[in-house]
């Protein structure tokens, strides 16, 4: 069965950082398209960034240039590196991982994506 666990939210003041982690089990994160996706209250679930097997990554206009997505290998987890955060930020913060090895052209679309965490809450206070 796959799990993915995601961990490293927290409460942070604007202009502060979070790293965020989603360790898989039953599962590979390699040659797997992997994202990020956040929901904030009474918000639909926004695509945040993704990475595939090649390294290429894309983000959502609204984080570009503030968050870093990675993922380690060996420790099979993905990683989001989240800088300078601003109080529109604040949402619960899921990872997710296609089934498929395949990449998809829609790599911020949540129909894209088979698996998912349970969330790490990010709450960022002005």
């Amino acid at each position: 069965e796959v799990y993915l666990a995601e961990s490293g939210g927290g409460s942070v003041q604007a202009g502060g950082s979070l790293r965020l982690a989603c360790r898989a089990s039953g599962y590979t994160v390699r040659n797997r398209l992997m994202g990020w996706f956040r929901q904030a209250p009474g918000e639909g679930r926004e695509g945040v960034a993704s990475i595939y097997d090649d390294g290429t990554s894309k983000y959502a206009e609204s984080v570009r240039g503030r968050f870093t997505i990675s993922r380690d290998n060996t420790e099979n987890t993905l990683y989001l590196q989240m800088n300078s955060l601003k109080p529109a930020d604040t949402a619960m913060y899921y990872c997710a991982g296609r089934q498929s090895t395949a990449n998809s052209m829609r790599r911020l679309d949540e129909d894209v994506y088979d698996y998912w965490g349970q969330g790490t809450q990010v709450t960022v206070s002005s």
